[in-house]
């Protein structure tokens, strides 16, 4: 069972010495997998660029590097993409400590699920981008190789520009799928109805259509392929909407019809 809201009032100090706290916890937990992430940095990178392996000829593929630094600095920044993702089920309990005190239990409860499909869609849009579209586009993209006009046209990709677009399909990805949370989140706080996505539903089409140009390389193939599945999840959040809204309706009628029959001083019937 979750407990009402905590009846004690904590002085600001005594709040801000918390939330410096756990924003402590946080940095550290980060720190701890940073280090851990720069020990296996080479590793990460491999995973990394298996999609690109694979796209190229067997024993054909190459990464360079331009600038001296620049293989450094793609491990810094390997490894703090890695530590992220480590440290993010530390970073998210430190906040939802910090924060659910300040709940009451009924919204305790309609916020838990949110706080774990998060992770879930996040994982599986990220999946996608690694196991489908990074293979997918990046042999696209080598399809270009060849003899144009006489001249031996060969990709040779830089090590910083390469982990730039697979930071960003993997987030681009990642946080897309994030939408039912988001479009969920709006209906239960009242903010926007399953009605009114509906009748937007023409415009919904139009921005998920931007989102995927905007957050996609230019081609046509990685943008269909993150705005499908954002179409899918959203008449998917579309039907739940309509599951969820029944469901309170019915316990509002409930609440309602109870509330009368304490008003006519009956005992109220107690529906399941």
């Amino acid at each position: 069972m979750i407990s009402d809201i905590d009846e004690s009032q904590a002085p600001l100090l005594d709040h801000l010495l918390e939330l410096r706290t756990r924003l402590l916890r946080c940095v550290y937990a980060l720190a701890v997998a940073f280090a851990i992430s720069f020990y296996f940095a080479d590793e990460i990178f491999s995973l990394l660029a298996r999609p690109l392996v694979h796209a190229f000829p067997p024993g054909q593929g190459k990464l360079i590097y331009t600038k001296l630094y620049e293989a450094f600095f793609v491990e810094l920044k390997v490894s703090m993409f890695a530590a992220f993702f480590v440290s993010f089920p530390v970073i998210a309990n430190q906040l939802w400590a910090f924060v659910a005190p300040g709940l009451y239990a009924r919204e305790k409860k309609a916020f838990l699920p949110f706080l774990f499909a998060t992770p879930v869609l996040f994982t599986a849009g990220a999946s996608l981008a690694y196991f489908v579209v990074m293979p997918t586009a990046f042999k696209w993209f080598l399809g270009f190789e060849g003899d144009k006009g006489g001249l031996q046209l060969e990709a040779l990709p830089g090590t910083g520009d390469y982990l730039s677009l697979v930071m960003q399909f993997i987030l681009a990805f990642g946080i897309s799928f994030l939408l039912p949370v988001l479009l969920m989140l709006l209906n239960r706080a009242g903010i926007v109805s399953r009605d009114q996505l509906v009748k937007a539903r023409r415009y919904a089409i139009v921005v998920i259509f931007a989102i995927a140009t905007v957050a996609t390389p230019p081609d046509v193939v990685s943008q269909l392929m993150l705005a499908i599945p954002l179409l899918i999840l959203f008449e998917g959040t579309l039907l739940l909407m309509r599951f969820t809204e029944k469901a309170d309706a019915d316990h509002r009628a409930k609440e309602e019809a109870e509330a009368a029959a304490l008003a006519a001083g009956e005992t109220p019937t107690l529906l399941p």
